[in-house]
């Protein structure tokens, strides 16, 4: 018999920033990244987008490039302990409706996945910490000697995660019609269409506009919004006021 599986983006959909993001601050104060490159290189774009000036995709694809290259000849374990530090002390910063949901899925003995753009150090400790089926991030490859080279496997876009979303759906035996999905982003969007119950989760406005242009989406997704302590129910098909 099929399963029913739920299918969770990370950053931005469980998590309240990007996972990514929290390891660089932590690999700065650890002095693998000298804090001169945060200064310099990223910033500025972090300070557009905490002004709310600039765009969250800009700063997280300026941060991904800089982060990407200080890596390169870092050894993997020393990476995966400063990794352990990120989850033991930001794992819990996750919006109160997601929490609800991955326990909700649990009641129902759901297959539970997580999908993510960050690296696959950080979404295997994030999955283990709430112990969810498999997962899928973002492979940083390492060389004979476990040093990173460089090279990244990336999970971000959605020709990235459709390809994930399908391995896992054939090694699980998942009934999609049945299954749901969650996201924040238009890299989320082929998983969202490819569900029978899609949810976007506090969307950015790429995403909103994407739904409302598929014909299936805009009549079953489900946007759901997380301000303080309150959570919204948006109907896809209105107008939002972009800015």
């Amino acid at each position: 018999m099929k399963k029913t599986a739920a299918f969770f983006d990370i950053d931005g959909t469980i998590y309240r920033d990007s996972l990514m993001t929290e390891h660089f601050r932590k690999l700065v104060q650890y002095e693998v990244i000298d804090n001169t490159i945060w200064m310099s290189d990223v910033k500025k774009v972090y300070d557009e987008w905490e002004k709310r000036h600039g765009d969250y995709e800009e700063y997280l694809e300026t941060i991904a490039e800089v982060y990407r290259s200080q890596l390169k000849g870092v050894d993997r374990d020393f990476i995966c302990y400063i990794a352990d530090h990120v989850i033991k002390d930001k794992s819990d910063n996750i919006y109160k409706y997601s929490r609800y949901k991955i326990n909700w899925h649990k009641e129902r003995e759901h297959l539970i996945f997580f999908i993510s753009g960050s690296p696959d150090f950080l979404v295997s400790r994030m999955a283990r910490r709430y112990d969810v089926t498999d997962y899928r991030g973002s492979i940083y490859v390492v060389n004979e000697d476990n040093q990173l080279t460089g090279e990244i496997k990336r999970m971000w876009d959605s020709e990235s995660k459709t390809k994930a979303l399908k391995e896992l759906i054939e090694l699980y035996d998942v009934d999609l019609n049945k299954s749901f999905a969650y996201g924040d982003t238009k890299g989320d969007l082929s998983m969202l269409k490819m569900v029978g119950n899609p949810i976007a989760i506090n969307p950015n406005m790429a995403l909103l506009k994407a739904i409302k242009l598929d014909e299936k989406l805009i009549e079953c997704a489900k946007i759901v919004v997380e301000r303080k302590n309150v959570i919204y129910s948006l109907d896809p098909s209105v107008n939002y006021l972009e800015i």
